[in-house]
């Protein structure tokens, strides 16, 4: 029977969490018990999955299991983009196919999420803000900006093109050389979304929390053990993201990265009216990597997600953090000079899992496992429609969705260790330099 070996360990820092009401969270799992599907991972794909295998199969009995609470790994960490559009594509007809496949996938999973959210009264400020794609270069503008604007005319999408003072008074700072803006994103608090998606579950769902996989054996059965109990079922949906090869699948196909964030305190009156009272806004960088994503919230608060870096252990030290803390402070500064009492309220680590070719693990890898993971950054939208169609794909539902999300590929093998370490690192050495301007 495979032992999970890296087991998920993050800490209390959120600041998505800290700035919510404490939440009790459902029992651990305890003793052996059966079940009709076994889902693992109760982020957005797991929690997706398990309401969709619900509606698929109503007079089923559904376990979905996570090692930690709801909202305390990943999805609840994320920047809090609902992201409808693809980020930059190449002018092949390949990638243009993509494009739209992808455009499909990414609304259906906001449909489904908002349904939710108005069905259940989920307190998440979901807004439709629309997203600014900025460069601060004039490369930025070149190599990133431009090619946007052809690809989204290529999809006949609208947006608009902002630069000098326009950009700035949407912003509040004049620190940007020009931005793309696009209506479709919503913007979210994504702990709150995660935790009220998993405290509305259907009744044939069951939610055990803090309950870590230790063991799973695969067989005309899943066998799982984690460290009170055990569940046996027919059928498991897979979506642990970056965690995928700890379960015995893709191995030597997952990158996982850890990305920083820092949230300020709310602004006072006074510093509001500093950045022209602007509304609500999200932006992420010309180059994910070299540059920041940012968001104003609407309780006042400004969001500065920098610092991404190759990271397979999936772990991040306190002392990391506060270099990290001081960092967003300085880049906050050269950002917002009128503000130079808001400090950084809270610094947390969130892990991102990438492909090499930007892939998803999606679709069946054994008889009786389907996966959900690896969502290249785009965990909100990806994850959710991603476990909705493994759900489908699972009770053989004929969905059309399916196809789109066969159409983005699966992930491609890397190197083997410590090469792969080696080419990581040196990839995104360059990468930082080329695109140095951004940062």
């Amino acid at each position: 029977m495979p032992v999970i070996r890296i087991l998920p360990a993050d800490d209390n820092t959120n600041g998505w969490s800290k700035i919510l009401p404490a939440r009790t969270p459902r029992t651990a799992l305890k003793g052996d018990i059966k079940a009709d599907w076994i889902v693992l991972g109760a982020g957005y794909a797991g929690l997706a999955a398990a309401r969709r295998l619900s509606e698929n199969r109503p007079n089923d009995q559904i376990a979905l299991i996570d090692a930690q609470e709801v909202g305390k790994g990943t999805s609840g960490r994320a920047a809090g983009f609902a992201i409808d559009l693809p980020h930059n594509v190449s002018s092949s007809m390949e990638e243009l196919a993509k494009s739209h496949s992808y455009r499909a996938l990414a609304r259906a999973a906001i449909d489904h999420l908002k349904q939710q959210i108005d069905r259940h009264g989920i307190d998440c400020d979901w807004r439709q803000d629309g997203k600014f794609h900025a460069a601060v270069s004039d490369q930025g503008v070149r190599e990133v900006l431009e090619p946007t604007v052809k690809e989204l005319e290529r999809l006949n999408e609208p947006f608009d093109w902002l630069e000098g003072d326009a950009l700035a008074k949407r912003l509040g700072t004049n620190h940007f050389k020009a931005a793309v803006f696009t209506y479709g994103t919503s913007l979210l608090n994504p702990a709150a979304l995660v935790r009220g998606l998993a405290d509305c579950l259907p009744d044939n769902v069951t939610l055990y929390e803090n309950s870590a996989v230790t063991k799973i054996d695969y067989g005309d059965h899943i066998h799982i053990i984690t460290p009170k109990g055990s569940i046996q079922a027919p059928a498991m949906i897979l979506t642990v993201n970056g965690f995928g090869e700890q379960f015995g699948f893709f191995r030597r196909k997952l990158l996982n990265f850890a990305a920083h964030a820092s949230l300020s305190r709310q602004l006072t009156d006074d510093e509001y009216k500093a950045i022209g009272e602007v509304d609500p806004w999200g932006l992420t960088p010309a180059n994910s990597f070299a540059g920041i994503t940012m968001r104003l919230t609407s309780d006042r608060r400004i969001l500065m997600r920098q610092n991404v870096h190759f990271c397979p252990s999936l772990r991040q030290s306190d002392g990391q953090r506060q270099t990290v803390k001081r960092e967003h402070k300085r880049l906050f500064d050269e950002r917002f000079p009128m503000l130079p009492n808001v400090e950084m309220q809270h610094t947390w680590t969130g892990f991102i899992c990438l492909s090499r070719n930007g892939a998803p693990g999606f679709g069946q890898i054994a008889k009786n496992v389907f996966t959900s993971l690896c969502q290249n950054g785009v965990g909100i939208t990806k994850g959710t429609i991603g476990g909705i169609l493994a759900a489908d794909m699972a009770c053989d539902i004929d969905n059309p969705l399916i196809d789109d999300m066969l159409k983005l590929g699966s992930p491609t093998e890397l190197p083997q260790r410590p090469f792969l370490d080696i080419g990581v690192r040196a990839r995104f050495a360059w990468e930082l330099w080329h695109a140095r301007g951004e940062v």
